[in-house]
């Protein structure tokens, strides 16, 4: 089914990097969403008038707010594709994140509502009446919302949308809902237990969990969260591929929303190289991994050198020692720069964000260079590992 609706109402649906294509994608996703969302609070409020449950009741409103959250995602996803203007250079994507925040806040108002329900049905419990037929509906329903979880869920990683993953969450909370009220019809109808307003209760807590879920993941994407590790790791691949690139650090990618990211990074180079032909590689990559990884990408060189065994040397014997003290913490830019008194010995290392004990490192850095050669001095500078891959 879901091959099927992408084939026929997106052109060119395997190209999920062309930023018209994943408008696309956005826009099935959440005119589906609002079609089976309004079908099903529909449906669910005509059996929780028929049964008297609050349950059914509070379910029927909760897909009524997956429709409204659905419009919400519509809208974002539309705004996400205007073009750059001057006020906003890299784009309008990050209204994808504004949209995912507004369906967990939906979502939220929902849950503390199903939350008030459920308890003053446990206050004061009303007597359930059971049919075969609206217990068959919430079991569609629950069929749906799978489906439908499903369909987010592929949508949504297919185009990397904060928005449709967001919904994708919150159609799971939907179908443990729904489970939860078919299961309280059950058993009202076979014990006659009032357990109508604890189902409520839980039904509203699974909702109030899914949106502070969704709420949490898009304000951490919002404040510039941690970037996406595959893509990194496929910029650093790509980029070791090219002849004359001896390695890679200080990589950094900012997201300005789903499918649109700058990088920047800085690429190892021969310090005796032609720099005619260096700069040409360097080039290349740019255009080459911009286009391939739908991206703009700016390189820096940094000139090494390498061939001189002292260097080599005591180079390699830095980056052992910085292993055993922390494997997540890397060297690179490596000098060595002999005096007749005094070696120093000049490199960065890279520490992870909200790393605090820079001076502790320092000085066990500088007192194991000096265990190689006394004459040996650090000049450390510290780098944040923003890409932290």
């Amino acid at each position: 089914m879901t091959k099927w609706l992408l084939h026929r109402f997106i052109h060119d649906a395997d190209n999920t990097g062309d930023q018209r294509v994943r408008g696309a994608y956005g826009t099935l996703a959440s005119c589906v969403g609002i079609c089976i969302n309004l079908l099903l609070a529909l449906t669910k409020f005509l059996v929780g008038i028929v049964t008297g449950s609050v349950a059914v009741t509070a379910d029927a409103a909760n897909n009524l707010s997956d429709a409204g959250g659905s419009i919400v995602s519509l809208v974002s996803v539309r705004m996400a594709q205007k073009p750059v203007d001057r006020e906003h250079p890299y784009g309008h994507g990050r209204m994808e994140y504004i949209g995912a925040l507004g369906v967990g806040v939906l979502i939220l108002l929902m849950g503390v509502e199903l939350l008030k329900s459920g308890v003053e049905s446990i206050l004061e419990p009303q007597p359930l009446s059971f049919g075969w037929v609206p217990f068959a509906i919430l079991l569609v329903s629950i069929g749906a919302k799978g489906w439908l979880y499903a369909f987010y869920t592929r949508l949504g990683k297919a185009i990397d949308s904060a928005t449709l993953l967001a919904a994708a969450k919150d159609s799971v909370s939907d179908v443990l809902a729904t489970s939860a009220v078919a299961v309280s019809m059950l058993v009202g109808y076979c014990f006659s237990w009032p357990v109508d307003g604890w189902m409520g209760t839980a039904v509203a807590l699974v909702v109030l969990k899914a949106g502070f879920d969704v709420c949490k993941d898009t304000v951490d994407s919002l404040l510039g969260g941690t970037p996406n590790k595959e893509l990194g790791q496929e910029i650093i691949k790509r980029l070791m591929g090219y002849d004359q690139i001896l390695g890679v650090h200080d990589l950094m990618m900012h997201d300005y929303g789903p499918g649109r990211c700058v990088a920047s990074v800085h690429a190892e180079v021969p310090a005796d190289g032609n720099i005619l032909e260096l700069h040409e590689i360097i080039d290349r990559a740019e255009r080459e991994i911009g286009e391939e990884l739908h991206l703009p990408i700016c390189i820096h060189m940094d000139p090494i050198v390498s061939g001189d065994p002292e260097t080599d040397q005591a180079e390699a014997s830095m980056k052992a020692y910085l292993t055993t003290l922390d494997p997540e913490l890397k060297l690179h830019d490596f000098r060595r720069v002999p005096g007749e008194r005094q070696v120093n010995l000049i490199f960065d290392v890279v520490v992870p964000a909200g790393y605090r004990d820079t001076a502790a490192l320092e000085k066990k850095l500088s007192d194991y260079a000096k265990t190689l050669d006394e004459r040996n001095r650090c000049v450390i500078h510290f780098d944040l590992d923003y890409y932290n891959g």
